[in-house]
């Protein structure tokens, strides 16, 4: 069987209650079609970048699958389907991660961020006196 990363984003109007179900419906898909599911993470609800479906804010979803890909291939016919899933995609692994994804870590756990690069180059003020080549040769011509 193969190892798969699975992410859906639910409707922003639906509870917890409700997405919990549609995990839940969708383990069980799965479990049909000989798989399991590992980890599930609910990464809360998040702003998309653009609208989906009239949607500004999704829930987001990420599942950890081993299952063959006739299970795969159901589950995501049975979502393209559901009016509650806004979308959703499926990506092959080689392993899955251990701990928390990396949505679910602290910023401080994650790296180096832009801003920690070190100094920039020379901001505006930084450049000495500025000199008006335009206006000096502008009054000559008009005296």
């Amino acid at each position: 069987m193969a190892l798969y990363e699975h992410v859906f984003l639910a409707r922003q109007d639906l509870s917890q209650q409700q997405i919990d179900a549609l995990v839940e419906q969708y383990k069980g898909v799965i479990e049909a079609g000989g798989g399991s599911v590992g980890r599930v993470e609910n990464w809360g609800q998040k702003s998309l970048a653009y609208r989906i479906k009239k949607n500004r804010k999704a829930y987001f979803t990420l599942m950890d699958i081993d299952a063959p890909a006739e299970a795969v291939k159901e589950v995501e016919r049975q979502m393209g389907l559901s009016e509650d899933i806004l979308r959703f995609m499926t990506v092959r692994v080689d392993a899955h991660e251990e701990g928390p994804s990396a949505m679910m870590q602290r910023r401080d756990d994650r790296g180096p961020r832009r801003d920690d690069r070190g100094p920039r180059g020379p901001r505006r003020d930084d450049r000495g006196p500025r000199r008006d080549h335009d206006r000096d040769s502008n009054k000559e011509g008009s005296e």
